[in-house]
């Protein structure tokens, strides 16, 4: 199957491969030599990661917690760097 890139570099999927993906939206792209290739990527919402962090046990508390720790320790790893 052909599909023509745009002036604004988009290309359109054939419907036949389109209907074959079943409504995704996303794509990791990547290049291997004169190949494009395209994976579906599926997107979690912010209630799949809520949902996710409940049945960790996870709370907005211990986040928060690990994001005040991970600023403080900086890119050396070490507190206060």
């Amino acid at each position: 199957m052909l599909a023509k890139m745009t002036c604004k570099n988009q290309l359109t999927l054939p419907k036949a491969i389109a209907s074959r993906l079943g409504g995704v939206e996303y794509f990791d792209i990547a290049a291997e030599g004169d190949r494009i290739i395209l994976t579906p990527v599926h997107i979690n919402p912010a209630s799949a990661v809520r949902e996710k962090l409940a049945a960790l046990d996870i709370s907005e508390t211990d986040v928060a917690d690990a994001v005040a720790w991970a600023r403080q320790t900086g890119q050396s790893g070490q507190p206060g760097q």
